[in-house]
């Protein structure tokens, strides 16, 4: 049972996005407001080009740490190198694919267009609807 089922129908609809040019110091505080752990970034048309997750915070906090300010923009300390996930996708492949990466979230694509998230809550909610 738990084969059939895919991403389409656990991903988080609508996720919240950012973009290449918000202000860093703002995409922290709305990460830590509605307490996730990262969002896609998307550019003026829509079109993903990266993620920005707790781990480029770190990587803001330890810049600022050298520079003694809060520096930047998204686009500054985005992950450009992601995975992303089709949302035809099994929920095992992708459960599979969080054992061998330390991410907590994938973007999910439908014909190339991003259409949602797919986090680790989101597989273990899938599970547990099995049983």
């Amino acid at each position: 049972m738990l084969a059939n089922l895919t991403v389409r129908e656990h991903m988080t609809k609508n996720p919240v996005l950012f973009t290449p040019d918000m202000d860093v110091f703002a995409a922290i505080r709305e990460l830590f407001t509605r307490k996730i752990t990262g969002a896609p970034v998307v550019d003026s048309k829509g079109k993903l080009v990266g993620v920005f997750s707790e781990l480029d915070c770190m990587r803001v906090a330890v810049s600022a740490s050298y520079h003694e300010d809060m520096p930047g923009k998204v686009k500054e300390f985005m992950t450009t190198n992601f995975k992303a996930v089709d949302c035809e996708t099994s929920i095992v492949e992708v459960a599979d694919m969080f054992t061998k990466c330390n991410l907590r979230h994938f973007p999910v694509l439908d014909e190339g267009h991003l259409v949602g998230v797919i986090s680790r809550v989101d597989i273990l909610k899938a599970i547990i609807s099995c049983w």
